[in-house]
């Protein structure tokens, strides 16, 4: 008979039901002056399937992003290539959806900070921050080139960093260790532009007194379960060191928003970006109808931010204190990844391992490399790394041979031998089903707690033991001298697989889409992972589903 094996349903509630539980999740707004790669892809593959995994257990997840289009580099490339700003990061816009589209990453909205939302936000935060007088003004000596005639902000002069020495770093933070400084600070500087040394000029900037929110940033970042235990070690440092005042304008000409008031003084970059998480869901809740309010002006929503361990001073310290200054809601977690390596090294141009998302969509299936990340991805913000060989091996022994395999095998069988249709339980199964049930709760949690790759492990032992028993069953023997008895064997394996594709769902959308196809069932929720009452039931012909990574595509991916 059906069995749903209640232990293990999802009991979160519903989008459908009161007090549904509300989460705004973002990643960090990719910068428009250049192409997705595959280290920026782990951070967006992560972030989709943490929101897909919220939203198939019966969360209101909302995904936001946008394109980051202000500041210096988009001014500077934009000159390069002799064409306005403007239309730079429109260019780069429409890359960027479609190389999200092709990874299968769905956001709810995907927007720009060069937006009238974006700028409207950005002026109240800074009014609300000015009336409370956390904004300062004050002379600052900076570089100027005469050559060029500019004052040279952030990413128009370039040095060696203050902090580790590193060379070749811009004038804002540090590439290599995330240390925020100013221009200044930088020692043997040049124009980014001419490479020129430059002289040294005074002019009047405003200042964030970050300084004045130490003691709500020491409690906000102690709140438990807010930051993974290694970043609030690293915050610490910060605290010992001293939050310094943080200036928040650049003089012209600087592509941004104009401080109201002023001439020719605007917005640094870093003050507007961040700000594009609430413009994005402001232009999210105008075309869905949704309540804006219940997102950043009380605590109804849950606050998730996605982000490298880059700009982890940038969202832990200058952030929380602009919103906590302007009144806005806080975030509630904090969840920082690590930098992705390629064969065990920084991504190289001149070895071949510095992949574009179209070079690798160009080559090879996007459900490789997500189902690659997923599988490596745990919670800590350590460092990922992309072993090409291991990538090859890995996907077509787990993703290939165990969780595709049994559909292609047993799809096939039905239709050639049973008309395309299930039968029955066989007697005696439960203790199977249970043996891959009690597995079902942990892949749960480890979604829920961002530990993908246990997640992952769990599914594959799922697999495991639903291949073991279609092979030690022999069908094609058995169906020979007992019809029915193959065919109740087939049921059970096609459950098995709707049970091992409810739950990879969140990691491998598409092929879930196909065998909810094939299978002919309504789209699975996470739930489903529970049920084994597919009988008496016609399933659909078979199509393939994933192919077997080739080493060949893998080498010419990176010019081999």
């Amino acid at each position: 008979m059906p069995r749903f094996f209640s232990l293990y349903r999802n009991t979160a509630r519903t989008p459908e039901r009161d007090n549904v539980e509300q989460i705004l999740i973002t990643s960090a707004l990719p910068y428009a002056n250049g192409s997705i790669h595959l280290g920026h892809l782990v951070e967006y593959i992560q972030t989709d399937i943490l929101v897909r995994f919220f939203k198939l257990t019966g969360r209101d997840a909302v995904y936001m992003c946008a394109d980051d289009t202000h500041g210096t580099p988009i001014e500077v490339k934009a000159r390069q290539q002799g064409i306005r700003p403007e239309d730079l990061v429109s260019l780069y816009h429409e890359e960027h959806q479609k190389d999200f589209s092709d990874f299968h990453i769905k956001f709810d909205c995907f927007y720009s900070t060069n937006s009238p939302e974006n700028q409207h936000h950005s002026e109240l935060i800074f009014a609300r921050l000015r009336d409370r007088g956390h904004i300062v003004k004050r002379p600052v000596a900076q570089y100027y080139c005469e050559k060029d005639e500019r004052f040279l902000p952030d990413r128009f002069i370039k040095g060696t960093c203050p902090n580790c020495g590193t060379q070749d770093q811009y004038g804002d933070v540090c590439e290599a260790c995330g240390t925020a400084y100013t221009p200044t600070d930088l020692a043997d500087p040049h124009c980014a532009l001419c490479g020129t040394a430059p002289v040294i000029r005074e002019s009047v900037h405003y200042f964030f007194t970050l300084g004045a929110y130490e003691q709500f940033l020491r409690e906000w970042v102690a709140s438990p379960g807010r930051l993974q235990p290694e970043i609030r070690k690293f915050i610490e440092n910060w605290f010992h060191e001293g939050l310094r005042d943080w200036d928040i304008s650049r003089d012209g000409p600087y592509f941004g928003f104009k401080i109201p008031g002023e001439e020719n003084k605007y917005f640094y970059v870093w003050l507007d970006a961040p700000i594009g998480y609430i413009a994005t869901t402001q232009k999210f809740c105008e075309t869905s109808g949704r309540d804006f309010a219940s997102y950043w002006l009380d605590s109804k929503s849950q606050i998730y931010h996605v982000i490298g361990k880059d700009i982890v001073y940038f969202h832990t310290l200058f952030w929380p204190a602009m919103l906590q200054g302007a009144g806005y809601s806080l975030p509630t977690r904090v969840l920082v990844h690590g930098f992705l390596t390629i064969n065990g090294e920084k991504m190289s141009k001149s070895r071949g391992t510095f992949i574009n998302a179209r070079d690798y969509l160009n080559h090879l299936d996007p459900q490789y490399l997500r189902y690659y990340y997923a599988a490596k991805l745990g919670a800590q913000p350590d460092d990922l790394d992309l072993n090409l060989d291991d990538f090859a091996t890995r996907v077509n022994a787990e993703l290939i041979n165990k969780i595709a395999n049994l559909v292609s095998r047993v799809v096939p069988f039905v239709n050639k031998n049973f008309s395309a249709r299930l039968r029955q339980l066989p007697p005696g199964c439960d203790a199977l089903i249970a043996e891959m049930l009690n597995r079902v709760p942990a892949v749960r949690q480890n979604y829920e707690a961002m530990e993908f790759s246990r997640a992952v492990q769990e599914i594959v032992a799922i697999s495991d033991v639903a291949n073991k028993y279609f092979q030690d069953s022999v069908p094609w023997d058995l169906v020979k001298t007992d019809s029915g008895a193959a065919q109740d064997v087939c049921t059970l394996a096609l459950n098995s697989c709707r049970t091992v594709t409810a739950l990879i769902k969140p990691i491998l959308p598409r092929f879930a889409a196909d065998v909810e196809r094939i299978l002919r069932i309504p789209e699975l929720r996470f739930d489903d992972a529970a049920r084994f009452d597919l009988v008496d039931h016609e399933v659909g012909p078979f199509e393939r589903l994933v192919e077997r990574v080739d080493p060949k595509k893998v080498k010419a991916m990176v010019g081999g």
